[in-house]
Formats: structure tokens, C-alpha cells, sequence
């Protein structure tokens, strides 16, 4: 049986049909989880006409722990909705393996374009998205987490140390030989200074940057924010630091240039310290000292990149997007340490 038979089968046990002519159409613009458009029959779900939606699920062969968790997703998705405009609305989730291989979701697909390390023409220098990135970041942290029924969502207390505990891990399982030295240096002087957290847990993205978010190609405004399988509550920081390790700067090293995942390195972009000062002033929230939760981000970053290149090298992934990621993850390390080293973001 085809993979879209057996979609169609078990939509049909659970109320939902494929509208006539459906293909999965694959999606681009993710590196990891596989998002394909397909359209169901409105009158299954009460709706008028086809509804688009994005049939969402992990990448394929061995995933690392706690990644891709679509059934988180699917929880944050469905509390969300009602409560935030850009979270898409959650259709079904489906937790049985034998269906096709791997847990999934069906999504609503909402329009917009996905911008990551290049503009688009059309939209001048680009930098409404900056405005639309930290105000959707600031909406997200201004929800009450027990309010829509996700007060028990992650586990807030303790939040640095088992972000830097499960990483820690993370990073001994793509280097099973051995650290590499950078690694093992950012690695301890985190470990030596793990700051205290402060204010009251928000609502976290874990991955909040501009090609998590659908924008208006001319106008750059949101349509929806994507990408939930990390979501959690935390610190404030955390979120606006995982933007931050993505966001280059034309003094940094050359090999990290090849990260390309913001487009930052636009003329007239603003650095790292300005988007941390343009949070705090769209939120009206000081998140605190970024220079440790960025070397954290940083330590992230550089370990989820070595997971796609050992899937990769796995040949668990199509094609040779994936083949330069170790020596930009040994890149991003360096640079972490030395920020770190240097108290600076």
C-alpha cells in the first residue's frame, strides 16, 4: 500500500477524507522534519470547500532524543489556536507507527513565504522582519501558559542546567569518540557558571527565527508561526538567544558565514546587541545578561547541525545540504567559547 492509501484509509476511520486528486507535495525550506501540502474535503471538518493542510512528521531513520516530538507539537497546536493567530490549527494527530512509519500531524497550511539567509526581491532591505520576528516573540512570551491549559508544559524549574545537561549528552552521542576540544571547553565553562533564572516562566518556541515564521512576501507581516515540536516554558532569554545564535555579523568569523539561516549579514541589519535592546524595548521586558544562555544556544545549535550530518552520513538524508555541517559546527563552537570567554554576544 502506497504512503497516500494508507493516509486515506486512516483518515477515513477517523471522520476525514482526501479531497479528489490529492498528491503529497513536499514542502521546502526545513532541514530536518518533512512537511508536505495535501488538501482534505471541507465538509468532513464542518468547512466549506478544501482545506489546505501540511501533513507534518519526523525526518526519516534514527532520530536523537526528544527531537522532533510531533506529539508535542500537536498538544501545543491545539491549546494554542484559540488563544494566538499565529498558531496554525491542529487537524489530527495520529500516534500509530504502522500508518506510515513515524507519528504525524495534519496542520492547517496557511499562505506566506519562509525568508532564511537571503531576502527575497520585493521587500527593500528587509528589515519589517526584524519588527515581525521580536513582536511574534514578545506576543508569544505575553501568554498565560495556565490559561490555555499548558501550565505543565516542560519542566521551567532548573531550566539552564537540563538545557545544558541534555546537550551535553546530545553532543557525547555525535561525537561518540570523543569530544572535539571546542566542545569540551564551552562545555565546562558553561558548566561552571550556570546562572541563576529570574522572572516568571513564558511560553518558549525554542526555535523562533525568521524562516519559523510566514510572512507576507510584500509587506513581511506574519500569517503563522511553524516549527513547534520543541515548544516548552522558560526563561525569556532563552528564546531571544536561540534567535541570536543564528544571527551572524559581518566581523565574525568567515566560517561561519556559511550558516545562512537569517539574513542578518543584509546591508543595514542591526548586530546582536541591538536585537536584544529592540526585544526589550517591542516586550517592555529586560530578558537579563544573554552572554551564558547564547553560548548555550551557540553549544545547541552546533550539536542539532552534527545530528543532521551524522543522519546524513547515515544516508538517512537526500542530497549534500548536510555535507559541510560538521567544520560549521566546529566553527560555531569556537566562536561560542571565545564569546563566552570574552563576556560578549
Amino acid at each position: 500500500m502506497t504512503e497516500l492509501a494508507s493516509l486515506a484509509a486512516w483518515l477515513s476511520a477517523h471522520g476525514l477524507q482526501l479531497a479528489p486528486g490529492t498528491t503529497l507535495q513536499r514542502l521546502g525550506g526545513g532541514i530536518a522534519n518533512r512537511n508536505e501540502a495535501i488538501d482534505l474535503l471541507g465538509n468532513m471538518l464542518g468547512m466549506g470547500g478544501p482545506i489546505a493542510a501540511v501533513l507534518r512528521r519526523p525526518p526519516p531513520g534514527l532520530l536523537a532524543a526528544g527531537a522532533s516530538d510531533m506529539a508535542r507539537e500537536a498538544r501545543v497546536l491545539a491549546a494554542l489556536a484559540p488563544h494566538f493567530p499565529l498558531a496554525p490549527r491542529l487537524i489530527a494527530f495520529c500516534s500509530d507507527t504502522a500508518v506510515l512509519g513515524t507519528p504525524f500531524q495534519l496542520i492547517e497550511r496557511r499562505a506566506g513565504i519562509a525568508i532564511a539567509g537571503s531576502l527575497p526581491a520585493g521587500c527593500g532591505d528587509g528589515t519589517a522582519l526584524i519588527d515581525t520576528v521580536l513582536s511574534a516573540m514578545a506576543a508569544l512570551h505575553g501568554l498565560d501558559p495556565q490559561a490555555m491549559g499548558l501550565g505543565d508544559l516542560g519542566k521551567p524549574e532548573g531550566f539552564f542546567a537540563r538545557q545544558l545537561k541534555g546537550w551535553t549528552a546530545r553532543a557525547a552521542a555525535v561525537w561518540p569518540d570523543g569530544l572535539p576540544a571546542a566542545a569540551a571547553a564551552l562545555i565546562a565553562a558553561l558548566a561552571a557558571d550556570i546562572p541563576a533564572e529570574s522572572g516568571t516562566p513564558v511560553l518558549l518556541h525554542m526555535d523562533l527565527k525568521p524562516d519559523n515564521l510566514l510572512v507576507d512576501p510584500a509587506t513581511l507581516h506574519p500569517g503563522a508561526m511553524i516549527d513547534w515540536d520543541m515548544a516548552t516554558r522558560g526563561p525569556r532569554a532563552f528564546d531571544l538567544a536561540v534567535l541570536l545564535s543564528y544571527w551572524i555579523e559581518p566581523g565574525d568569523p568567515a566560517a561561519l558565514k556559511s550558516l545562512q539561516a537569517v539574513p542578518s549579514l543584509s546591508p543595514g541589519w542591526p548586530g546582536r546587541a541591538e536585537i536584544a535592546a529592540h526585544y526589550r524595548a517591542i516586550s517592555g521586558h529586560d530578558a537579563g545578561d544573554l552572554v551564558w544562555p547564547l553560548a548555550l544556544a551557540r553549544l545547541r545549535l552546533a550539536v542539532a547541525w552534527m545530528q543532521l550530518y551524522r543522519k546524513w552520513q547515515r544516508g538517512e538524508m537526500d542530497g549534500n545540504r548536510y555535507q559541510g555541517f560538521e567544520p560549521l559546527a566546529l566553527a560555531i563552537l569556537g566562536h561560542a567559547g571565545d564569546q563566552l570567554s570574552k563576556g560578549t554576544l
